[in-house]
């Protein structure tokens, strides 16, 4: 099948839609799209320049600079206890996004199944069918706060099964997973001789004294994992598209060669900032001065919607939650349309994170503190005016 062919059989992001509509209304308060209200912290803009000043604008190594890689390798082996070769086991990327196509494309055959946990990331199924797979939702439950288990994979593992696409902490439900989760998921992996796309680029938004752990970090894993991740939550550069992997060898090769015919290389002067940040203390402490503030805001959201009739799991990570609206009768695209255009608050279908989101919505809580007031005001306004709470 034809690249063009597959395009046909993915849509745009639900979010978008909202994103867009949103727009066009005024006073709206949008919880819809998962980025950090923070602006990039200002030592890492005057690296940027800096670079600038040293006439960085001209292409660099596909795979991304040295310097960046090396730095790169620094941060895996001190906060996530995985040891990558920065020459030949780390690359650089135009965001996080592209990594999950490029990563699946270095090993993934026709009509190979990928297992993905449910509720998920609006592009990981895209991505399995540009890819030429065939994505399986497995469905995480509110019970277990959404954690995958393996007794969830084995329900839906077969022997096309080539991968496994875990997100901790989670977009959209906030889930993290436990070392002992992610202990169990590595023994299946291995069992049944799968690939792991790991996403992490919430790592360090986790809450309640809680710990994100690396799969790539525990014995055996790093050779059969990808794992991904960026700086766009982290340090709250969203529009500088920046990610980095790491990855065996063989992977990391076969990724250069198609950014190669892709992009070429990320942003050269972005890479050299980037570099400087990861080093920076600076940076770390604005890094812990947004978890703490996220998790207030958390505990604002969580209450608020507790009292006010929708059921919800209190997050242990990202700065997203996942209230459940199945008591009001309305679907989930039911639901967010009535707060767009009652409330003028913006949260998102939860069906729009595949089958097992429906019953829910997607609520992002990286706005300011008085906005999520103001949000939850305005949502409980309306679902007591129209009794469905």
């Amino acid at each position: 099948m034809a690249l063009s062919d597959r395009l046909e059989m993915v849509n745009p992001s639900e979010i978008r839609k909202l994103f867009d509509l949103a727009q066009g209304i005024e006073g709206v308060i949008s919880l819809g799209i998962g980025e950090p209200d923070f602006d990039t912290p200002e030592h890492i803009k005057e690296y940027a320049k800096e670079a600038l000043d040293k006439g960085l604008t001209h292409y660099s190594p596909n795979a991304g600079i040295l310097e960046l890689r090396e730095a790169v390798a620094e941060k895996f082996k001190k906060h996530n206890g995985i040891d990558a070769d920065p020459k030949t086991q780390i690359m650089i990327t135009v965001g996080t996004n592209q990594q999950i196509l490029m990563g699946l494309a270095t090993f993934l055959r026709d009509n190979e199944e990928v297992l993905i946990p449910s509720p998920m990331f609006v592009s990981y199924a895209p991505a399995v069918i540009l890819a030429g797979g065939k994505p399986v939702e497995v469905p995480t439950y509110e019970e277990n706060e959404f954690r995958l288990t393996v007794d969830d994979l084995e329900k839906y593992v077969t022997p096309k099964t080539r991968a496994l696409i875990i997100n901790t902490p989670n977009n959209p439900t906030g889930a993290v997973l436990t070392k002992k989760d992610l202990e169990e998921i590595a023994d299946f992996a291995v069992e049944h001789d799968l690939m792991v796309l790991s996403d992490e680029v919430y790592e360090y938004f986790v809450y309640d004294g809680v710990k994100n752990y690396s799969i790539a970090s525990l014995d055996g894993m790093f050779e059969r994992t990808i794992t991904m991740n960026g700086f766009s939550k982290t340090f709250a550069m969203t529009g500088w598209r920046l990610g980095f992997l790491a990855a065996p060898e063989w992977v990391i090769e076969k990724m250069v060669r198609f950014q190669m015919y892709n992009a070429t290389c990320p942003v050269t002067f972005i890479q050299y900032a980037a570099a400087k940040a990861l080093r920076d203390e600076r940076s770390w402490k604005a890094v812990e001065e947004m978890r703490r503030e996220y998790e207030r805001r958390r505990n604002l959201v969580w209450k608020r919607l507790n009292e006010m009739g929708l059921p919800t799991v209190k997050p242990k990570g990202a700065f997203y939650i996942f209230p459940r609206i199945k008591d009001t009768g309305l679907t989930s695209k039911e639901f967010s349309e009535l707060m767009i255009k009652e409330a003028k608050v913006v949260v998102v279908p939860g069906s729009a994170f595949g089958n097992a989101g429906e019953g829910y919505v997607r609520i992002s809580y990286a706005t300011a503190y008085e906005k999520l007031e103001e949000a939850m005001d305005r949502m409980e306004k309306v679902l007591k005016e129209k009794n469905l709470v």
